[in-house]
């Protein structure tokens, strides 16, 4: 039983950030780190999986994730070529002094609501990428003048989205790394073939009683609500890359169409021909 994984972050001598550009589509990696992680991958769409926070992204992504907030990597399952930069920072990050000076004090607040998980978008995810783009071309000392500055301008922004509304999934979760992690891998792996709640409680080792009341502790939403949703976030994903109606329909699992349909409008907010129409014309525009 696989279970949510420690990742080991290893910083260059001399070094309080790492930057980088991992390339994991293939792995699904649901772990966590007591490093702050700022995160930006660039692609037609995907998934944000933060905390016990599901949805889906589209053309690009820009999340803050604070210590120990488990997740999973971005660019997991994406089929089209994309582009990702992940900055991952020590834990004594600026020292002291991001708690004591009060130049600091909004990037102080930034990083403590950090443990909830933040995405950006807008205007502000428009200029902190063009300057997350032009980092490597710096030295080291630069790179860390601009990171300063990006998060000020992080600190202050409005288009801002709290991913996790309480510290308690994010604490569940750590305390049942092993129960959590199968249960999300279980979800992953059998989305599109009708996941069994009794299957997935055995396999945890709990009733399906017990595993109901422990899921939705967890989660807030019953096991179908989150199966339902990660469907619709994986049929989004399928459409923006594609493929037509039924055939994503079928693909993540669904065989009647008009219940697919229904369903979709319920959590989109539109049915399907419509969000893909909006797509489209979104695409032409940018």
């Amino acid at each position: 039983m696989d279970k949510i994984q420690l990742e080991r972050i290893e910083f260059e001598p001399g070094k309080s950030f790492k930057l980088f550009s991992p390339r994991l589509r293939n792995t699904f990696l649901w772990h966590y780190h007591p490093e702050f992680e700022l995160v930006y991958v660039e692609a037609d769409a995907g998934i944000r999986h933060v905390g016990s926070h599901i949805s889906g992204y589209t053309q690009s992504d820009l999340v803050f994730i604070g210590s120990n907030l488990p997740h999973l990597n971005f660019d997991y399952r994406l089929r089209s070529d994309y582009h990702q930069i992940v900055i991952q920072l020590r834990t004594d990050f600026l020292g002291a002094a991001i708690g004591t000076s009060p130049e600091f004090a909004a990037i102080h607040r930034l990083f403590k609501q950090a443990d909830h998980g933040i995405a950006f978008s807008g205007e502000t995810k428009a200029r902190v990428v063009e300057r997350l783009k032009q980092l490597n071309g710096l030295s080291s000392y630069k790179q860390l003048m601009e990171l300063i500055d990006i998060f000020n301008l992080l600190a202050h922004s409005s288009d801002t989205e709290i991913l996790n509304t309480d510290q308690s999934s994010k604490e569940f979760i750590l305390k049942d790394k092993i129960r959590m992690g199968a249960i999300y891998e279980y979800i992953d792996a059998n989305y599109h073939q009708k996941p069994d709640v009794n299957v997935v409680a055995a396999k945890v080792h709990l009733t399906t009683a017990a595993f109901c009341r422990y899921f939705k502790r967890q989660t807030n939403m019953t096991f179908t609500d989150f199966v339902n949703q990660y469907r619709i976030e994986r049929a989004k994903n399928l459409i923006m890359q594609g493929s037509n109606i039924t055939e994503t329909c079928y693909a993540i699992g669904f065989e009647s169409l008009s219940y697919f349909n229904k369903l979709f409008n319920k959590i989109v907010g539109k049915n399907p021909s419509v969000f893909k129409s909006d797509w489209l014309n979104a695409l032409k525009k940018s």
